[in-house]
């Protein structure tokens, strides 16, 4: 029953209920605080796992998502300004903003359904990289626990409770960029008060400076520990920014635009958002109780053009207000959670049977799409008023056979609701879905300190809750729309194992396989529906931490995938976006007297942009360096240095047709967001 125990364990996050008075150390707390975690036993499949704050105080950060990217195989970029979402790659899918990853902070879901600009938008741009204590990430629809988003994987970023010291920092660097950070914890009646406020500026490098301008502040109170104590956050988050959008490589190589030069100045955003959040814990002698509660209040306008003048013509024969559109919103939602663990046994075996409900109500007043120019809107493609509910309710149960096999069952079902008000009274009305999802994992081992894991299941996405009531084209309302399914079912699998190939070595591989139904989107920049066809996306990962010595730590992230689609379509089976091999690999220096520095190489292979695979991509590779040196106990000088070899790739690719002004016609082309240029910052911190 070993390996049971352990896994209960783990959960309870403790070495053991000690009979005296002091409190158990956190098996948790052991695992994350060392560089390279150590699941053996506790684990459910191979492609899950831990990033510790020391891993990620090692990282060089361009953008605070990037933090993400010590999830293995995922890799973030951006299309535009900073202040929006970023874009995700993982296992095969370019998740957009976020469609297919669920993640969450402190307890709040980041990922935004029938949202204005894409389905599951994941702004993360109020995250504080410095307050990270853990992200817990797991793959694939195999944990009962995980819901709507989550089918290619999910993360949780937890923030620390109680910092070292206070922290003062700055941080200077090229092209405007300005950055301050201000955070303690300060002990509070019985518990501590953890308060950070974070004020930024940059302009990056193009020519028309983005003056992204941001304020992000968190107020924490916590008592206890993270599994037998309670939690209240605030966060509040403000920025806005001018974007350089994709441009046409047809504009630079016949020279009329620059790298770093925008067709539309006035393109970028405006966004916020203020949450409040609890958390609380119980452990018991054989259970685990937990719970939270959350609401929270966002706003976003985004001012976007990336057909230039297409439409603009097509409709009045010259390019007078341009094709910019703004896609609006405003949103208010709250949710909450409840899950019990209780040691058992079946069939004379023991046994840990998990049991959980997830709840979430959004309500959109208004979710909007306006033609518009120079951000002032001239006409209203749709104005909609939503509300969405949806309720989980989910259950599993580990059994252990033997001390080397163990098995979890689980299955997880769910209801969602939909009400749409809709300017255009055809595309109103009300929709609703349900979906049972069931789950299984088989766990062999540990033998020589490596265990094997089977893993199966069945998942899902929502989509817009406006795609499941649509018609007509608001656009064009005398052309008919088709309606999307509310809930699109996804099935995956995965053989792998994590092993201790030495001491202070650990490997992870999984070979992995996902399948999608055939699905409609609900595409945000048009305000209408688009088809998609079913799909199977397969690959291995393999991933590796090693601390070489007591200085020198190496960590390897190497992910090779094939998408494809599997209808036999005319158009050919390539899926565009989807990366066909992507590496992640650092060289991190810590304790060699007073220095300490990382490496960092990031690929991401070439990419179908067309479903004939006609048109592909560039590859994109980054390499970026951290030096830093301790002046005393207290204080560091660091300085990063991000695309150290100055590389002129692009962070993102898309094939599509649009129209300049003076172009006769539309002109199928090669979009492309260039990656920032060499850039150096420096950052002073100190703790008193």
């Amino acid at each position: 029953m070993q390996g049971l125990k352990r896994s209960f364990l783990c959960l309870f996050a403790a070495l053991a209920a000690k009979a005296s008075a002091q409190e158990p150390k956190a098996l948790s707390t052991v695992e994350v605080r060392s560089r390279v975690e150590n699941r053996e036993g506790i684990a459910a499949a191979a492609s899950e796992g831990v990033v510790s704050a020391e891993r990620l105080g090692q990282m060089p950060l361009l953008r605070p998502a990037e933090a993400l990217e010590m999830v293995p195989g995922l890799i973030v970029t951006q299309h535009a300004g900073d202040g929006k979402a970023n874009q995700y790659f993982l296992r095969g899918y370019n998740l957009d903003h976020g469609t297919d990853f669920a993640t969450w902070v402190n307890g709040v879901p980041v990922n935004m359904p029938t949202h204005a600009h894409g389905q599951g938008y994941t702004d993360l741009s109020f995250l504080i990289p410095e307050l990270i204590e853990r992200i817990d990430y797991r793959k694939g629809p195999y944990h009962a626990e995980e819901g709507d988003f989550s089918a290619a994987g999910a993360a949780r970023i937890s923030y620390a409770r109680r910092l070292e010291g206070t922290l003062a920092q700055l941080t200077l660097g090229q092209r405007g960029y300005a950055r301050t950070v201000l955070a303690g914890s300060p002990a509070q009646c019985n518990g501590r008060l953890l308060y950070a406020l974070e004020l930024y500026h940059n302009d990056g490098p193009w020519q028309v400076p983005e003056n992204y301008r941001k304020v992000n502040g968190v107020l924490r109170y916590s008592e206890g520990t993270r599994d037998d104590g309670l939690t209240l956050t605030a966060m509040a988050y403000s920025g806005r920014w001018t974007s350089t959008d994709q441009i046409p490589a047809r504009a630079l190589a016949s020279g009329p635009l620059d790298r770093y030069g925008s067709l539309d100045p006035t393109t970028g955003g405006i966004s916020a958002r203020y949450s409040l959040s609890a958390e609380w814990a119980q452990r018991g002698h054989d259970t685990q109780r937990r719970a939270a509660a959350w609401a929270l209040q966002s706003a976003l306008d985004l001012w976007s053009n990336f057909q230039y003048c297409e439409k603009d013509i097509a409709r009045s024969g010259n390019c007078n207000t341009g094709d910019q559109f703004q896609q609006s919103e405003r949103r208010r939602a709250a949710g909450f959670a409840a899950s019990q663990a209780q040691l058992g046994q079946v069939a004379g075996l023991e046994a840990l049977h998990t049991w959980g409900v997830q709840g979430r109500a959004d309500q959109l007043s208004p979710v909007a799409l306006y033609n518009s120019r120079q951000r002032q809107v001239w006409n209203t493609v749709r104005v909609d008023r939503v509300r969405q509910a949806s309720l989980g309710l989910w259950a599993q149960s580990e059994l252990c056979f033997t001390p080397r096999l163990r098995a979890i069952a689980g299955l997880r079902g769910d209801v969602y609701q939909f009400q749409v008000d809709s300017s255009l009274v055809q595309n109103s009305g009300r929709a609703g879905d349900q979906m049972l999802s069931p789950k299984l994992a088989l766990i062999l081992g540990p033998w020589a300190h490596t265990e094997f894991y089977f893993n199966a299941g069945q998942g899902f996405h929502s989509n817009d809750a406006r795609g499941s009531t649509i018609t007509v084209d608001p656009a064009n309302p005398s052309t008919a729309a088709q309606r999307v399914n509310p809930l699109v079912r996804m099935r995956g699998s995965e053989l792998g194992l994590r092993s201790q190939i030495r001491p202070g070595w650990q490997s992870k591989l999984a070979l992995w396989q996902l399948r999608a139904d055939s699905e409609l989107l609900f595409v945000g920049d048009a305000g209408t529906t688009e088809a998609s066809r079913p799909s199977r996306r397969h690959g291995l990962e393999w991933s590796n931490d090693w601390l070489l010595n007591r200085h020198w730590a190496l960590d390897a992230d190497l992910a090779w995938t094939q998408a494809r689609f599997t209808d036999g379509g005319a158009d050919g089976p390539y899926i565009p976006g989807a990366a066909a091999r992507i590496a992640n690999i650092g060289l991190t220096l810590d304790a060699l007297g007073p220095w300490f520095g990382a490496l960092r190489w990031r690929y991401i292979g070439p990419r179908p942009l067309l479903e004939d695979g006609s048109v592909r991509s560039q590859a994109s590779q980054l390499l970026n360096l951290r030096v830093g040196r301790r002046l005393d106990t207290r204080t560091r000088l660091t300085l990063d240095v991000y695309n150290l070899l100055d590389r002129r790739v692009n962070d993102i690719e898309y094939w599509y047709s649009s129209q300049l002004s003076g172009e006769s016609a539309p002109v199928d082309d090669r979009h492309l967001h260039p990656a920032e240029p060499r850039t150096l910052r420096v950052t002073l911190k100190h703790r008193y």
